[in-house]
């Protein structure tokens, strides 16, 4: 049964001067999210980051048989912290290791084998719901073919992987209705194949992915200009969906929402939080997929059609990037250790933790939402009922706003008549929240905002069956052979038949 919530004339002038003052979602306090966010260690941070330095090299393409240097000894050991995490939660990690050999132009002609080392919290209550957080394990010299040479990648992506694990650690203490996935990928510096592989891992194993948080080069505060802010981290988020067909776009161009993908919202619901919950630490949205002409993990989780976002540090030095570690003209080179801002680190690892942990928290966004008000002084927002939800906020915003204004609760209902709320002056869109007050990210409505999954279309409209689809086709190459996880499993005796 349609269920309807009315806004009376009556009540409109009060709600206008409260729904002003109103937060954008999250609007409720956690304290678990402040216990949350108390129990990330820069300390913590560092040693892991000097463990991974200390492999000397982590290339993709480097050795996989020494016990002390390279990427299979840095897979080995992301793989043994994971478990020492799980030990410590009463085995509530699964440790899965997929693997694919890609070729590219950034890999051998015959094809080499990419490894990511990925742990799962299963959720719950709502297990197929899936929050996932990246870093990349592998690092590279100024020639990204080297994978002899020393390339410490403290900050890229060491930095990123140490506070993967941080993150894991501290979350591992709680249970979350959602499964939570922490994934150091391969692979990135030669063409985003790790990356590649987590997001067409979740495709075949059915996750329906809420959100991706790809944090890469997350731990330097001082920019190679001079500035220095260690109290700011960017998110980037992509606009429109790297999906959308011509006819969505059409219909996305004259209506809106080219500033509402549910990436876009999720960066929204990230600045809220580190408001909220953080000390002196502030989300700049970026409203762009990714640095210019630049790239990351989180585009493989958009061209399979799930929501993402990148963190990256507030300002870089390209000299400790890419780089052979050197000296020349007094000019200090390369991706050092010395390089990390810990304490900075410290507080993108906690915008990492309250984030998944509010996400896994709360209902998923409504689904299946619908806006009307063509030539008519009120607005109708309804929806379908979202799994978990107890209540629904309806929000809004000036069509020029970064973030939602306006708040009006909606109860149980499945739709609301915003009374003279004219629906040509503003941006709409619905939250759920759950009986102890979680809080959903907002879902626009129709397809530029909608959280579920946006496959690849083909031309009969139907979603393809392509396998590590990509949009912009860079490094060339593919997949060689078929990916472990879909590989017959051996016999229980380990024996070949």
């Amino acid at each position: 049964m349609l269920r309807i919530r009315v806004l009376s004339a009556a009540t409109f002038g009060v709600l206008m001067t409260a729904a002003a003052l109103a937060a954008p979602p999250p609007a409720n306090t956690h304290p678990e999210l402040h216990a949350i966010a108390a129990a990330v260690q820069a300390s913590n941070l560092h040693a892991s980051d000097a463990a991974l330095v200390g492999f000397g090299t982590r290339h993709t393409l480097s050795t996989t048989t020494s016990k002390t240097r390279g990427i299979g000894a840095a897979r080995r050991w992301v793989a043994t912290q994971f478990e020492g995490i799980s030990r410590g939660c009463g085995g509530c990690l699964e440790i899965v290791k997929p693997a694919q050999s890609f070729t590219g132009e950034r890999m051998p002609k015959a094809g080499a084998e990419v490894m990511d080392v990925v742990a799962i919290q299963r959720g719950t209550s709502d297990p197929e719901r899936v929050i996932v957080m990246t870093a990349h394990l592998d690092s590279r010299r100024s020639d990204v073919m080297d994978a002899t040479g020393d390339a410490p990648g403290a900050n890229d992506d060491a930095a990123g992987v140490s506070a993967l694990l941080e993150t894991a650690r501290v979350l591992s203490r709680y249970k979350f209705p959602a499964t939570l996935v922490y994934s150091a990928d391969s692979g990135e510096e030669q063409g985003l194949f790790g990356g590649k592989i987590i997001a067409q891992y979740a495709v075949d194993q059915g996750w329906k992915v809420e959100a991706n948080l790809n944090n890469d080069m997350v731990g330097n505060s001082h920019g190679g200009n001079g500035a220095h802010d260690p109290h700011t981290i960017r998110v980037f988020s992509e606009g429109t969906k790297a999906n959308e067909t011509l006819k969505q776009a059409a219909y996305r161009r004259y209506h809106g929402g080219g500033v509402d993908s549910p990436s876009r919202n999720i960066a929204r619901y990230m600045a809220v939080l580190a408001e909220q919950y953080l000390d002196d630490f502030h989300v700049r949205m970026v409203y762009r997929t990714d640095r210019w002409g630049r790239s990351g993990d989180q585009v493989p989780f958009l061209e399979q059609g799930f929501p993402a976002v990148r963190l990256s540090e507030s300002n870089e030095n390209y000299d400790h990037q890419h780089q052979n570690v050197r000296v020349e003209n007094g000019v200090h080179y390369g991706d050092v250790i010395s390089g990390v801002d810990f304490d900075y680190l410290a507080n993108v690892t906690r915008l990492d933790a309250v984030t998944m942990a509010s996400l896994a928290m709360a209902p998923p966004p409504p689904s299946g939402l619908s806006v009307k008000g063509a030539v008519a002084y009120d607005t109708t927002l309804a929806w379908q009922p979202s799994p978990g939800a107890a209540s629904y906020n309806a929000w809004w915003r000036e069509t020029t706003a970064p973030q939602w204004q306006h708040l009006q609760q909606a109860g149980d209902a499945d739709s609301v008549v915003l009374k003279n709320i004219i629906l040509d002056d503003f941006f709409f869109g619905v939250s759920a929240v759950s009986r102890d007050g979680w809080e959903s990210p907002v879902e626009f409505p129709g397809f530029a905002g909608s959280f579920a999954r946006s496959p690849k279309l083909g031309a009969d409209g139907k979603p393809t069956n392509e396998r590590y689809p990509s949009a912009s086709g860079v490094f060339g190459g593919g997949a060689v052979g078929p990916a472990s996880w879909r590989q017959p499993a051996p016999p229980a005796s380990g024996k070949t038949p």
